[in-house]
């Protein structure tokens, strides 16, 4: 971690770089904002399959190791966004995330978008509150 001023960029090889100008994460007192991730893996920097489970379960692999390099984890997440090239896919994101997180679940939004990144059919972004 490093900081300027009260904010501290949150950086791990665990999950992929970061490709433009941001950074994977932002840290400001107990608050951790995760930047999107998309199915990346952190080793190659391509997307692990065309499989919309594989996606699902990187995203969640890569936002989990920010927050692990941030001292947080999934269930510290407050507010979860997920973009979905189709929302058709959205239970399967529910099935998934069970399988990621504890209750209380977080605050949730599902957007439906034309495109992502690298051709990914899944991103999601997230808010942390640590103590």
């Amino acid at each position: 971690m490093s900081g300027n001023g009260n904010r501290q960029v949150i950086s791990t090889t665990n999950a992929p770089q970061a490709i433009g100008t941001y950074s994977q994460a932002i840290r400001t007192a107990k608050t951790v904002y995760l930047s999107g991730q998309i199915p990346l893996v952190p080793e190659t920097m391509e997307i692990i399959s065309d499989d919309i489970s594989d996606q699902i379960h990187q995203v969640f692999k890569n936002l989990s190791a920010v927050a692990t390099a941030a001292s947080g984890s999934l269930n510290d997440i407050v507010k979860l966004n997920v973009y979905l090239t189709d929302l058709s896919h959205f239970p399967l994101v529910n099935e998934i995330m069970a399988e990621y997180f504890n209750e209380p679940y977080p605050a949730r939004a599902a957007i439906g978008v034309a495109a992502l990144p690298k051709d990914a059919s899944v991103e999601m972004d997230a808010i942390l509150e640590i103590d």
